[in-house]
C-alpha cells in the first residue's frame, strides 16, 4: 500500500539506524533526502541503492503536489533529513499534514533525536520538559525568552554554533546567572561532548569548548 514513511537516520554514529529503518530505505520506490549528499553517504555505507529526490525547506512548498501525486499513483515515499527524526526542527511537517489531508497513510518509525541523549545527560528533570527547537534569532526573541524564564519544566533548545555564546548571555540576562544547565554537542560521535554547571559557569567553560556543530541547552526550570 502507498504511503509516506518517516524513517529517523543516525544523528552521528551510522550504527545508531534501526534494521526496520533500514528495511524501508531498501524498500521505498523513492527518498525525500534534506541533502542528497549526506544521504547518500548513509545509503553507501549500508550498500542501498534508491533513487533520491531532494526536499528541504526552500523547496517543499514547490514540489509537495508532486509528491502527493506519486503516493496516490501507487508509490511508496520514505522522507529523511540529514539527521535525526524527520520534523523535529527539520524539513517534514509540510508533508505529513498534506499526507492526511489527502487521506494519505503517514507511517511514522521511532528512531534517533538529538535532544532526548542530551535531557538524560543532563541530570536535570526529565519527568516533564518542554522542547522549543530553535529560538527566535530577532523578532519575537525577547518575548520567548521572558516567557520561558517562568517556565517551571526543564526546557530544552537548539542553538548554532554562531548564536550559542549570545543565547547564553541572553539566559543569563532573562533568567538568573545562578540557574542549573547543560549544554551537549556532537552527540554519538567520537568529539561529544556535555558540560554543565550554572549560567554563569557555563558562560566561562564555554570559552575552553570548540564552538563547532550543533548545541543543545538543557535549561533547568524555574523554582
Amino acid at each position: 500500500m502507498s504511503k509516506l514513511i518517516l524513517v529517523p537516520t543516525p544523528i552521528g554514529n551510522l550504527k545508531d539506524i534501526t534494521l526496520r529503518a533500514l528495511d524501508n530505505l531498501k524498500e521505498a520506490d523513492i527518498i525525500l533526502a534534506e541533502d542528497t549528499r549526506k544521504t547518500k553517504n548513509l545509503l553507501n555505507h549500508y550498500k542501498i541503492e534508491n533513487k533520491l529526490l531532494s526536499y528541504h525547506k526552500f523547496n517543499e512548498h514547490f514540489i509537495k503536489d508532486k509528491i502527493i501525486s506519486k503516493i496516490k499513483n501507487g508509490l511508496t515515499i520514505a522522507l529523511v533529513t540529514d539527521a535525526g527524526t524527520p520534523g523535529i526542527s527539520d524539513p517534514g511537517f509540510l508533508i505529513i499534514r498534506e499526507c492526511i489531508n489527502n487521506q494519505i497513510e503517514v507511517e511514522s518509525l521511532p528512531g534517533a533525536t538529538a535532544f532526548i541523549p542530551a535531557l538524560l545527560n543532563s541530570g536535570l528533570p526529565c519527568d516533564k520538559f518542554i522542547f522549543e527547537g530553535f529560538l527566535p534569532v530577532k523578532k519575537g526573541r525577547k518575548s520567548r525568552l521572558e516567557s520561558l524564564s517562568t517556565e517551571k519544566r526543564t526546557i530544552i533548545i537548539y542553538e548554532s554554533p554562531y548564536r550559542i555564546e549570545k543565547t547564553i548571555n541572553d539566559l543569563i540576562k532573562y533568567f538568573s546567572p545562578e540557574r542549573n544547565i547543560s549544554i551537549s554537542k556532537e552527540l554519538t560521535k567520537i568529539h561529544e561532548t556535555t558540560i554543565r554547571g550554572t549560567l554563569s559557569e557555563i558562560n566561562s567553560k564555554l570559552k575552553s569548548v570548540i564552538i563547532k556543530g550543533e548545541f543543545i541547552v538543557v535549561i533547568e526550570g524555574k523554582k
